[in-house]
């Protein structure tokens, strides 16, 4: 997920469409500002999300005669889970180094001091041939001692080079990558934030995974470097083990493979059919994510190496970063619906999407009304079957993503002890039904200008 932002933007900014949304799918080569014409009116659509969800809770509670449809939605959802559970993932590619195409590496850096020697050290370093990748670091506006540093740095390795974007320049990461994108010569684009920590094999790992033509992007497996520190890293542990789980499977059943920022590689072709990143949302991976799905790409995942990275490591920083994950991802099903709603992902990626948009955002945000509706009609919640199927793919996904990651590391862990580290996550987990809730409501009410509040990286 998005870890790396520092603007400000306004939540409902308008787009200026220059053409019909439906008329230009009827394209192979489509438009890029076709992508961009989805985000006006936010505000009116996740409005009209929550009225219809509230609704339709007040009648399932009015007439519990239809309470079937609850249970056949329950049904419908758990063949898809059935499949996720039972999909074996996809071999890992062996290494190779029979072809080495240019890589450009980017980072957009702001006030990393803390980080950034350490991060170039690693990306200079890497166990390919140094004239076939370079790395570009976009300075956007640091006021501590990271421009200093860089320009050090860049007289010590040839690979990397260094962009200074001046303060106030706009766009957060994604204007510091949109702006470096013209310079950089890479035909793939490797993107990470400052914190990353990578091994010396990551491209011929990675770029294997390329020579299917119709592989747009790789994700590699996020890590938490520092996660023995307390609970709340403890728990982001066992959340991207889950997520990995989730990425693997769903990607084995022709589901939808997602971007994560951190260590995100895009193949240039596919990005500039999109209109490279997009400055009007708050979470550039999860948005490219479907702009390349729309556009007919695979995404693909990456499961060793894994980029490290450092956890939050209090409530109040993992409250802004997961409030900020969770607006960013629901934005883009709310600005390309249409496009979505054709089906213009292709069949089993729209059954895919449309599944874990039930239940990471429609759930929580209809279990508060089913809660409330519950209480005033005085019997039992209907969404139970629902949320209990969730609640055990949950549990399921977070335990075997776990035990995979162990065995990749030839680590014997014992079974109890990661069905303990399981009950822990998933007690950790539990944020996410207040933090999914509480977005979804606050966009459809809220016409406010969000602040992003920036990681701060310690260095571990």
């Amino acid at each position: 997920m998005p870890d790396n932002s520092w603007s400000e933007i306004e939540s409902d900014k308008q787009f200026n469409p220059i053409s019909s949304l439906l008329s230009e799918t009827e394209s192979d080569e489509i438009n890029p500002s076709f992508f961009f014409q989805g985000a006006e009116g936010r505000r009116i659509k996740a409005a009209l999300v929550l009225v219809l969800i509230w609704i339709g809770i007040l009648a399932l509670h009015w007439f519990p005669e239809s309470n079937w449809l609850i249970l056949g939605l329950t049904g419908l959802l758990g063949i898809q889970a059935l499949r996720i559970l039972l999909a074996r993932p996809r071999p890992t590619l062996p290494a190779s180094t029979a072809s080495t195409p240019l890589v450009s590496l980017l980072v957009a850096a702001k006030n990393e001091e803390a980080v950034i020697g350490n991060l170039v050290q690693g990306l200079c370093n890497l166990d390919y041939p140094s004239d076939r990748y370079e790395l570009w670091v976009i300075d956007d506006g640091s006021t501590d001692r990271t421009p200093i540093l860089l320009d050090q740095l860049a007289q010590e390795y040839p690979q990397l080079k260094v962009l200074h974007r001046v303060a106030g320049a706009g766009g957060g990461k994604s204007g510091a990558l949109n702006e470096v994108l013209a310079l950089a010569q890479g035909e793939f684009l490797g993107v990470f934030d400052a914190d990353a920590q990578v091994s010396r094999e990551m491209l011929t790992q990675v770029l294997p995974l390329f020579e299917r033509e119709k592989v747009g992007a790789v994700q590699m497996r996020k890590a938490i470097a520092n996660y023995p520190t307390n609970f709340w890293t403890w728990g982001q542990r066992a959340e991207m083990a889950l997520d990995t789980y989730f990425q693997e499977n769903r990607t084995a059943i022709g589901g939808i493979g997602e971007l994560r920022g951190n260590g995100q590689f895009v193949r240039r072709q596919a990005l500039q059919r999109c209109g490279g990143w997009n400055e009007e949302t708050i979470t550039d991976d999860l948005d490219l994510t479907f702009r390349l799905h729309i556009d007919g790409w695979d995404i693909e995942f990456l499961r060793t190496p894994a980029v490290q990275e450092e956890g939050v490591t209090t409530v109040v920083a993992l409250w802004h970063q997961r409030n900020r994950w969770a607006e960013g991802g629901y934005q883009r099903y709310l600005d390309y619906w249409r496009l979505i709603a054709r089906n213009q992902m292709g069949t089993l990626k729209t059954i895919d999407l449309l599944g874990f948009l039930i239940m990471q955002y429609l759930l929580p945000t209809a279990a508060v009304a089913d809660l409330v509706m519950a209480i005033a009609f005085n019997h039992a919640p209907v969404l139970t079957p629902v949320a209990s199927l969730a609640f055990f793919l949950s549990l399921v996904g977070m335990f075997s993503g776990l035990r995979r990651i162990d065995r990749d590391q030839n680590q014997s862990v014992p079974f109890w002890v990661t069905l303990w580290q399981t009950l822990h996550g998933y007690v950790y987990m539990l944020h996410w039904l207040i933090v999914m809730g509480s977005t979804t409501a606050r966009m459809s009410v809220f016409p406010k200008t969000l602040k992003w509040v920036k990681t701060v990286h310690q260095g571990t």
